[in-house]
């Protein structure tokens, strides 16, 4: 078996090994990186030969930095190594490594989004659908809020009827977004859990949406990402992504981004605190958000082809339209969980 890891801004990583009775064996390792003295290559190898193939990720980043201490590692890091390792064993995966699917559903509710989502990353976590990616349209406005947010204190729920906007939960975490139809462009990945294993949360984030800052930039918008959750630009906030883990193995990772906004109508509905715009730099939420058409000057569904072009280019995609039991599981999964008060009202 064998696995390599190119370090972002780094080198070249390899691990070749057997496997005999659980454990590594024969172990090889290389690359293009620079280490010192050349007797940590040995000890680097030494500390891998006989661990279980098993052994956590933690587990395998401390035996590493316990063979290098005192040694200068350029180019990689311990827990580059534990990772080369993981891929390896088949428990870590490439974006490569997959044929991803574009799901397309045509405009939806938001409550039947909310359950698609769910079913959707259950399909994939469990081995029933491969890795897919999914551009939502909305069939009519809404809020939705965090899995873990109070409804009274982040919507006006007066005012959302008033505008007859409809407010849902999601199952991730988070805060809440406002949304309308050709307004907003939100995706959601659903990949299995192999392809952020050894990332933090932290890094998951930037790493599931780094096609998309290449799409904007390709685009003309100067795009970064702003930890933890923000895709940005200089002249403001363009989205924000959220992230929900299945016990199955399966990584849910949406993102909400803003192509026009009805700020006024935002500003009504959503009780935006002066506490969660302290740390924004502003006082106006309405000026946190710079939608994409301003900078882009493109129609929506221009931009959205721009953005499939890139993941197209990086990953490869296949459209497939969504099928009637996955939809079905959708609608069922909406009416029993996501159209239910105590689900809204989960958090008062």
């Amino acid at each position: 078996m064998q696995g390599e890891r190119k370090v972002p801004g780094g080198k070249l990583v390899r691990v070749a090994a057997r496997v005999e009775d659980g454990r590594l064996a024969d172990v090889v390792f290389s690359g293009d990186f620079f280490l010192e003295p050349d007797e940590a290559l040995e000890r680097i190898r030494s500390s891998l030969e006989g661990i279980s193939v098993d052994a956590p990720f933690d587990t395998l980043t401390a035996r590493v930095a316990e063979a290098t201490e005192g040694a200068v590692l350029l180019g990689f890091e311990p827990r580059d190594v534990a990772l080369t390792v993981l891929r390896a064993l088949g428990r870590a995966t490439t974006w490569e490594d997959h044929d991803f699917e574009l799901v397309e559903t045509g405009p939806l509710e938001p409550a039947v989004q909310m359950a698609l989502d769910e079913v959707l990353a259950r399909q994939v976590a469990e081995g029933r659908r491969t890795p897919s990616l999914r551009i939502w349209d909305w069939a009519s406005s809404a809020v939705i809020i965090g899995s873990f947010q109070s409804l009274a204190n982040e919507v006006d729920s007066e005012a959302a009827e008033r505008h007859g906007v409809s407010v849902v939960r999601r199952i991730s975490g988070g805060g809440a977004m406002f949304v309308e139809p050709g307004n907003t462009i939100t995706y959601s990945l659903y990949v299995p859990g192999t392809l952020v294993a050894g990332l933090s949360f932290a890094e998951s984030y930037a790493f599931l949406d780094a096609w998309v800052l290449r799409g904007l930039r390709a685009l003309g918008v100067d795009a970064s990402y702003v930890p933890l959750n923000d895709i940005a630009s200089p002249l403001g906030k363009i989205g924000g992504a959220a992230q929900k883990r299945l016990a199955a193995g399966g990584v849910l990772h949406h993102v909400t981004m803003a192509y026009d906004i009805d700020a006024e109508k935002m500003l009504q509905i959503l009780r935006i605190g002066r506490e969660k715009l302290s740390d924004k730099g502003t006082r106006s939420a309405a000026k946190r958000v710079d939608p994409m058409r301003a900078q882009t000057g493109l129609e929506r569904e221009k931009v959205v082809e721009g953005l499939l072009d890139e993941f197209e280019a990086s990953y490869g995609l296949r459209r497939v339209p969504l099928d009637a039991a996955t939809l079905a599981d959708a609608e069922e999964l909406a009416a029993t969980k996501f159209s239910d008060p105590a689900w809204l009202a989960r958090v008062p």
